[in-house]
C-alpha cells in the first residue's frame, strides 16, 4: 500500500491535481490518498473542491492578509515539514509553481521523501517573470523523483537542464481532464453570480498576477476603459481576484463603467460556461491560457513572456503585454477583422486529450 499525500493551496492548483486524486481513488488496494490544503486562497480553493465532491484531510489555513513572500514560505515549510513527518508518506504530490509547491517539495526533500511534480517543465527562462513561479519551478524539478511534463516543449526544457532523464514522464496536461469533467457535467453554462449579458461580444479578463502589481495593473485597466469606451457592442467582464492589490487598482479605474461588469471570483463551472460563451479572452494566468485553447478561444496574453509558448507558436494566443495601447489594437484588430479572429479560434490540442491523470497514477503505482 503507497501512501500519497497531495499538497496544494490554490484554486488553479486544485483543478490540476483534483484528476490525479480522482484516479488514484480508483485504486484503493494499492494506494491511499491524504489531501492536505495550505488555503493561500480560501474562497476560491474551497469552490473546486466542493464541485469535484472533495474534502482536505488536513487544512492547514495558512493565508494571513498581505503576508509577505517570506513569511509565506518559512509558515509553509514548517507547517508542511509536521505534516509530512506525522503522515510519514511514500510520496508527496505537488502542482505547479507556487510558494506552496515549492515549500512542500523542499519539506519532502528535508525528510528525504520522494516528490512528484504535476505540470513540471514549465520555463520562460527569466527569473523574474513570472515572480517567483519561475524559481520556484525550477527548484521543484531539481528535488522531483517524478517530473510530469504537460507538453512537449516542457519535456525538452527539462531535459535541457540536465534534470534526469528517468525522472521525466511526459504526460499530457491534467487541466484538459479537469475542463472535460465540468463539461460532461453539464452545468458550466449558466452565470449564477452575474445578472443577464445583453451584449453581442463578452471579453472576458482576468489579471492578477503578483508581478503586474502596481503600474502595469492600472495600464491594463485604463486600456479596458478605452476598449469599452470606444465600442460599444461589447461586454468586458472581469471577475476580480480576492487579493486588495488587485481589487484597489481594478475598482479604483473601471466600477460603475458602462460596457464594464465587475464580480467576485466564479465558481469553477461558471467560469468555465463564461469562457465558453466568450468571444475573446484577456488574461494574465497561465492555466486560462491552455483552457481557452482547448475551447477554441483567442487569448491575448497580458504579459511579456508566457511559460506556455505553445499557444503562441500554435496563433491561438499572442503576447501584448501591459501597454494600454497595444492592448487596444490587438483587442479592437480581433473585434473588426474576422479572418484574424478566425485563425485564432481553433480549438486545439497542444495541452493533451484529457488521459493525463491516468497516465500519472500509472506511472506513480507501476502499472
Amino acid at each position: 500500500m503507497k501512501k500519497i499525500i497531495c499538497i496544494f493551496g490554490t484554486r488553479p492548483e486544485a483543478i490540476k491535481m483534483v484528476p490525479v486524486i480522482r484516479e488514484l481513488r480508483k485504486y484503493p488496494g494499492r494506494c491511499k490518498v491524504t489531501i492536505c490544503v495550505t488555503a493561500q486562497h480560501r474562497e476560491m480553493l474551497d469552490q473546486v473542491l466542493s464541485v469535484f465532491d472533495l474534502k482536505p484531510d488536513i487544512d492547514l489555513n495558512l493565508m494571513r492578509d498581505n503576508q509577505s513572500l517570506e513569511e509565506l514560505t518559512a509558515g509553509s515549510i514548517k507547517a508542511l515539514s509536521k505534516v509530512i513527518g506525522k503522515t510519514n508518506p511514500d510520496l508527496v504530490l505537488v502542482q505547479g509553481d507556487t510558494t506552496t509547491a515549492m515549500a512542500a517539495a523542499l519539506a519532502a526533500f528535508y525528510q528525504k521523501i520522494p516528490i512528484g511534480h504535476i505540470e513540471a517543465g514549465l520555463r520562460t527562462d527569466n527569473i523574474y517573470n513570472p515572480f517567483p513561479e519561475e524559481v520556484n519551478r525550477k527548484i521543484i524539478s531539481i528535488l522531483s523523483a517524478y517530473n510530469f511534463a504537460p507538453t512537449k516543449k516542457a519535456w525538452e526544457a527539462l531535459l535541457k537542464e540536465d534534470i534526469d532523464r528517468g525522472t521525466i514522464f511526459f504526460t499530457g496536461n491534467t487541466i484538459v481532464d479537469a475542463l472535460k469533467a465540468i463539461i460532461s457535467k453539464k452545468n458550466g453554462s449558466g452565470i449564477k453570480v452575474l445578472p443577464p449579458l445583453s451584449r453581442e461580444k463578452i471579453i472576458l479578463v482576468t489579471a492578477h498576477r503578483r508581478e503586474n502589481f502596481g503600474k502595469p495593473l492600472k495600464n491594463i485597466c485604463q486600456a479596458l476603459k478605452i476598449i469599452a469606451q470606444r465600442n460599444q457592442d461589447i461586454e468586458i467582464v472581469y471577475p476580480v481576484h480576492l487579493n486588495p492589490n488587485v481589487r484597489s487598482a481594478v475598482y479604483g479605474i473601471l466600477d460603475n463603467l458602462s460596457g464594464v461588469r465587475l464580480s467576485a471570483p466564479l465558481a469553477y463551472p461558471e467560469f468555465i460556461g463564461l469562457l465558453n460563451r466568450c468571444y475573446l479572452v484577456l488574461t494574465d494566468s497561465g492555466g486560462i491560457q491552455e483552457e481557452a485553447s482547448v475551447l477554441g478561444k483567442p487569448v491575448l496574453v497580458l504579459r511579456n513572456e508566457t511559460e506556455r509558448p505553445e499557444g503562441v507558436a500554435a496563433k491561438v494566443a499572442k503576447l501584448v503585454g501591459t501597454d494600454p495601447q497595444v492592448i487596444i489594437e490587438n483587442v479592437e484588430r480581433l473585434l473588426s477583422k474576422p479572418r484574424e479572429y478566425k485563425q485564432m479560434s481553433k480549438a486545439s490540442d497542444l495541452y493533451g486529450d484529457g488521459r493525463a491523470a491516468g497516465k500519472i497514477v500509472r506511472i506513480i503505482l507501476g502499472m
